[in-house]
């Protein structure tokens, strides 16, 4: 059985980012694990240790709905990522790349407004470089609606989507998954509202002559 690992920084990332391709994967018989780094919630004030556990909660709920197998949380400090060396966040990734086995990887864009995702990306490409008896075949990015495209291409590197993935059959699933997660979910216009999501699938379907797509960044593949 194949095996796969989606390294998020916060909890919904992995679900606008890829959620159409983790249903479409795990549908596919492939194993998909999912690895969230951070808290989510603690930036924003109020009752933290609540809201981290209701992020975390939201999490499973919407790894069941695409048919994600596990959902690990490493509980670093929402939107201070750059206050951890970034030794210590590289080593928790290589424990769960030791212990998944994957062979496919994806994780955040490196080029987002969002700090921890800029470190996601370094720590993720640091811990899964290809070596010698290194099962991970390739390396995807993908992109996050309300941080990537806010960058306005000011941040390096640019998103530049190299891999498009057809989700025609699972976006359902996407929005289900993104419905899971009841505070971080928003009205249109937002770029989480399921409307703009929707149009996001359009056009990157689009470009690749499907109906509905998810677009992804080719860091590294091994044929």
């Amino acid at each position: 059985m194949s095996r796969v690992l989606v390294i998020a920084a916060h909890p919904d990332d992995e679900v606008l980012g890829c959620g159409g391709t983790i249903a479409k994967m795990a549908a596919e018989g492939k194993q998909v694990e999912i690895l969230i780094l951070g808290e989510g919630a603690a930036s924003r004030g109020g009752s933290a240790e609540a809201q981290i556990k209701q992020l975390q909660d939201d999490a499973r709920k919407a790894a069941a709905i695409m048919g994600a197998k596990k959902v690990r949380f490493a509980s670093l400090p929402d939107n201070r990522f750059d206050t951890v060396a970034l030794l210590d966040i590289v080593k928790q990734i290589e424990a769960v790349v030791e212990e998944v086995k994957p062979e496919l990887v994806f994780t955040q864009h490196g080029g987002d407004l969002n700090v921890d995702h800029e470190i996601t990306f370094r720590a993720v490409m640091t811990a899964v470089r290809p070596m010698s008896g290194n099962k991970i075949r390739a390396l995807y990015a993908y992109e996050v609606a309300s941080s990537t495209e806010w960058a306005f291409q000011r941040f390096s590197p640019v998103f530049r989507p190299s891999l498009f993935v057809n989700i025609s059959g699972f976006f359902d699933q996407k929005i289900a998954a993104m419905e899971a997660y009841e505070s971080e979910s928003r009205p249109a216009p937002h770029p989480r509202s399921p409307e703009v999501l929707r149009a996001i699938a359009a056009v990157r379907g689009s470009a690749a002559g499907m109906a509905a797509a998810e677009a992804f960044e080719t860091i590294w593949e091994i044929q």
